[in-house]
């Protein structure tokens, strides 16, 4: 009876869930978000959760999360601003479910993953290749914060539809892609600790630039100027014509100034096809790097470009 009941309630979560965890379009958030209504106070645990998974990726959380009326969970943007919206009884009903608190741990994990990764930039909603990217940051993710493999893949496993549908791929898919980021945290933890060194990077499996420590310092001055060799890519901002700012070989955003060089951010790797890095700075919000080196903001607009000096 109890093994009976227990795949009751799973029906009834995979019936809420639909596909798995989707990211809203813009456009349809933006109709959305007239009511007032459409989210609540943020909850102090979600809240917590969203600490742990921002510490172990390394960047500011440029967005709110909000207990919502919504089916499960989605990122999505209401009137200009990023939120993570989650319904709760979905989310408690879910870990009750699996006997596990990291099933929730997941599905928000896989949408800060939608934010992160530029998703929605795209106003044509949910598809395989985010949905994916999504589902690989969250196990990479997971794992940083402790989980087993099977515990990462708990939510999905329990409730993504064995075949794909026209927005989601299937359920195999989808734990390959979690299993895959979840090792790629495994084979950085065990290289870190063998190095005897601090490990906290992007989630990222491909370039150089997974090779990077993450800038602890936001601002810092230095009494050198930049020398050639040590520039990467210029940033050229329309904004700002004038300002002389490099991505140095350490992946440090850099600015020039009368007093000195100062560090002012840094550039990270996602595990977006698209837009596989992302520059972060105290100056200017999250802007995304397309794969021919243009800067869009996170209305996707190009803002500036990366050259060569």
């Amino acid at each position: 009876m109890k093994k009976h009941m227990k795949k009751v309630l799973l029906s009834v979560l995979a019936g809420l869930l639909l596909t798995g965890a989707s990211v809203g379009t813009p456009a349809v958030a933006e109709t959305r978000g007239a009511a007032a209504t459409a989210y609540a106070a943020p909850a102090v645990g979600a809240r917590d959760i969203i600490t742990e998974i921002i510490d172990v990726v390394g960047l500011k959380p440029r967005f709110e999360v909000r207990a919502a009326n919504v089916p499960n969970a989605a990122a999505v943007i209401l009137n200009g601003q990023r939120y993570i919206l989650y319904n709760e009884q979905f989310v408690s009903r879910l870990n009750n479910a699996l006997k596990t608190d990291w099933a929730g741990v997941s599905i928000l994990a896989h949408e800060i993953g939608h934010h992160l990764n530029g998703h929605t930039l795209s106003k044509t909603g949910s598809n395989h290749r985010d949905e994916l990217e999504a589902d690989e940051f969250s196990g990479f993710v997971l794992r940083k914060m402790g989980a087993s493999l099977s515990e990462a893949q708990a939510a999905i496993g329990a409730l993504a539809e064995e075949e794909d549908s026209y927005t989601h791929p299937g359920r195999s898919s989808r734990l390959a892609a979690i299993s895959k980021g979840w090792r790629n945290a495994e084979s950085q933890i065990l290289a870190s600790a063998k190095a005897g060194t601090p490990n906290r990077r992007v989630a990222v499996d491909r370039g150089a630039v997974a090779q990077q420590q993450t800038v602890t310092t936001p601002t810092r001055r230095t009494s050198a100027r930049m020398g050639s060799q040590q520039i990467m890519r210029q940033v050229k901002l329309a904004s700002a014509p004038q300002e002389r700012i490099y991505v140095t070989t350490a992946f440090n955003l850099v600015r020039e100034t009368a007093s000195g060089l100062e560090v002012i951010g840094k550039l990270q790797k996602t595990n977006n096809s698209r837009f596989p890095y992302v520059l972060e700075s105290r100056y200017f919000d999250y802007l995304f790097v397309s794969t021919d080196g243009l800067l869009l903001n996170e209305d996707g607009r190009r803002v500036g470009v990366l050259t060569t000096t």
